[in-house]
Parts: C-alpha cells; structure tokens; sequence
C-alpha cells in the first residue's frame, strides 16, 4: 500500500492547487491513501466545513487538523458528522469530533490518528499515552496505522517515532510547515519523517506575506497575517507499506 501524506494546506492558494494537481499525483504514483493537514487552509487560522469538502474532493482520503482545529466554529458540527476530518486525540475530553478514524481502503483496513504535541504549545494531555490508549483499544480492527503528530518541537517528535517504532506504520509530523530531510524507516519497521512541509505559497514566510512578519518580529505589535501570493508547492512523503505485517518498505519526500 502506498500512503502520500502532505503537509499544512495554507489559505484558498492552496486548496486551488490541490484541485488542480493532487489526484494527478495520486494516480502518477499509485497512490492508495491519502491524507492532508488542513489546519491553516481556511486563509491560515482553521478548516471551515466548505474547504474541508473542497480538500476531501481534491484527493485526500482524510484531513487531520492541530492547535488551530477551532479557528472555524462551524467545523464543530461536520467534525461530528464525518468519518473523514478528524482533530488532535489528545485534546480534553468533550470537545467535537473525532481523534482517530478507520477507513477500508483496498481492501486493507487503515488506522488514521491525529495527535498535538505539548512542548512549546498549549498544555494538553499526553500524546504519548492517547497513542497507547488509541492503538490498544482497536488492536485487531486495523492492518496499517498513521500517526500525524502536529508539533513544534523537533524533540518530541523525534522521541514519539522512538516511542512507536514497530506499533505503527507512519509518523510524519506537521505544523511547522518546514520540510525535513530526515525521511527514514526507523529499526523496528515505521516509516518516519520530523515534518512534511507545507501545502501553500513559497515565497512568503511559511505561507504568510513576508512584510507582515517582519512587523511582527520587529515591532512586536499584533499584524493581520495575509496568506502569500505566488508561486504554490506541496511538500510530502510517500510510504511503501507491506499490509500484511504493517511495517514500511520505502519512504521518500515529494514536493510538486
């Protein structure tokens, strides 16, 4: 089974680009599954319910989302209603949606969870012990599982694909909207990369307009965030997944 997994969808820019190029990717590569962060596609802060259906459309099997999961109230009510667009497990418990979902895809079943990480973010609950409790609660019920761990340090993230090294099949990580170079297959069989990049305009600063930030940086005043004009790239991973043992062949990054 072959998995593309991209990064932060930033802004209406780069849901177009999707509807244009994603299912011409999926089938050049032969692509089984696909899921896409979309925390920042609706103009940066949040996923509204419309582009959410937009991404799902374009190619993506399955949308998770991060500390910017409730920038669009009227999520609240489709992330109750849908199987596809899931948000951080390991936020309390009680708010919308899901944290993990199960989709049959070619026959296979897939395990798709989404979790947030806790260093230099908002405090929440482990996301090492929400990926215990998830994976113990549906062993059985799933031959491949992804991880998008949504985080900011490059330490926790490398310390949950040690974590989970053999107990799933993927972990990429997202949120910084940086593609890493250290795509690899860890020794116990999960693919794993730090961050897959981002899905957006290049030539801003992590999708935002360049001017924007700089006043940000150097006054130190509140300045509306303009999603960037320009050239559009996805960045992501593909993984080769042996379904019959869950354990990863190949992982490489892809950017078009």
């Amino acid at each position: 089974m072959k998995i593309l997994a991209i990064g932060d969808v930033v802004g209406n820019i780069g849901i177009e680009y999707l509807q244009k190029n994603l299912w011409r990717v999926r089938n050049e590569n032969k692509i089984d599954f696909c899921v896409a962060n979309g925390e920042n596609a609706s103009e940066i802060f949040g996923l509204c319910r419309e582009d959410a259906i937009r991404i799902l459309d374009s190619g993506a099997d399955v949308i998770t989302l991060g500390n910017h999961a409730w920038g669009r109230r009227d999520i609240c009510d489709f992330l109750d209603q849908s199987e596809s667009v899931i948000r951080p497990a390991n936020y309390p418990i009680g708010v919308p949606g899901n944290g993990y979902t199960i989709l049959r895809v070619s026959g296979y079943r897939v395990l798709c969870i989404n979790l947030i990480g806790t260093v230099e973010m908002e405090s929440q609950n482990s996301p090492f012990l929400e990926a215990d409790k998830i994976l113990n609660a549906e062993q059985g019920r799933y031959d491949v599982a992804i991880i998008d761990f949504h985080a900011e340090s490059t330490s926790e993230k490398i310390a949950m694909g040690k974590y989970l090294d053999g107990r799933v099949s993927l972990i990429f990580g997202t949120h910084t909207h940086v593609q890493t170079a250290d795509e690899q297959i860890l020794p116990n069989g999960t693919a794993y990369i730090t961050d897959v990049g981002m899905s957006g305009p290049v030539n801003g600063v992590i999708g935002v307009e360049y001017e924007a930030v700089l006043k940000i940086l150097i006054m130190h005043m509140p300045e509306k965030h303009v999603v960037a004009k320009g050239e559009v790239k996805v960045h992501g991973v593909i993984a080769d997944i042996d379904e019959t043992t869950g354990k990863a062949r190949k992982i490489e990054r892809i950017v078009f």
